[in-house]
């Protein structure tokens, strides 16, 4: 079930408020600029599917998007427990960091912890099979998949190069709590 936790920064211990009905989380993160959303497939996905496929069964909203916000590139990254460098990669999405453009993911399968650090407050996402999220360029944030990951995740980019991290060297993310497996 998708989840948002927000907490002040001063109390990572404790969160000021829980919320799991999707139109409470999608009005709270909206409130931040964030956009939180639900897609469904067009066509039924096969465990193992291409690329190509998991993009055409979401084409439809994919291009609407795009056309919306004017990215450029789409593609899936998948990830599961058995991935030889899970613990770098989680690594590398744990630090605190910002993005020139848009980190837009949608959730096809799996789960994942977005971290948000806006202001005073930190709003932990945690999203799972059909949901869409859209931190605004700019935003300070963090991403844990966890240390079992799974999660199939259509990724869409301004940069056609892709994912360009720039880290604030700060530490909260190290004070909040991480992915639970």
């Amino acid at each position: 079930m998708s989840c948002l936790s927000v907490y002040h920064v001063s109390s990572p211990e404790l969160p000021n408020k829980v919320l799991t009905h999707f139109a409470d989380i999608a009005a709270t993160l909206a409130e931040q600029g964030v956009r939180f959303d639900r897609w469904q497939a067009a066509t039924p996905i096969q465990p193992g599917a291409a690329q190509d496929e998991v993009i055409s069964a979401y084409r439809q909203q994919i291009d609407q998007l795009m056309t919306e916000r004017g990215y450029l590139t789409v593609d899936v990254i998948s990830l599961n427990s058995d991935h030889p460098q899970k613990a770098q990669l989680r690594a590398k999405f744990l630090d605190e960091h910002r993005h020139a453009e848009d980190e837009v993911r949608f959730f096809v399968a799996g789960r994942g912890l977005f971290t948000l650090h806006i202001d005073d407050y930190v709003y932990a996402v945690l999203c799972e099979k059909n949901d869409l999220i859209s931190v605004p360029a700019g935003t300070p944030h963090w991403f844990d998949m966890g240390e079992h990951p799974h999660f199939i995740a259509i990724r869409l980019f301004n940069n056609p190069d892709g994912w360009v991290a720039n880290f604030t060297g700060e530490d909260i993310a190290n004070r909040f709590p991480r992915l639970e497996d």
